[in-house]
């Protein structure tokens, strides 16, 4: 690989925060904020909104406004039934 072309890609501690869930993994992206890992090193923290451990298609939880589908939500809006 050429010199100075690629990011650096290194390991960071991402934190889901609507769940607390923390998982390492690789990045390029880099954070100012660092937080101690299981194995005693300390890592780069990237805070993310949402994670599998949050997601509705792997907790299998749908959030109360996306009940329904379209039609549902039509007749609710106009008090068709």
């Amino acid at each position: 690989m050429k010199e100075g072309l690629h990011p650096e890609y290194h390991k960071v501690v991402f934190l889901d925060t609507s769940s607390d869930y923390k998982f390492l993994g690789g990045s390029t992206k880099t954070s100012d904020e660092t937080i101690e890992w299981e194995d005693g090193n300390s890592y780069p923290l990237i805070r993310v909104e949402i994670s599998s451990a949050s997601h509705p298609f792997y907790t299998g939880k749908q959030k109360a406004d996306k009940v329904g589908g379209r039609v549902d939500r039509f007749k609710k809006k106009y008090n068709l039934g």
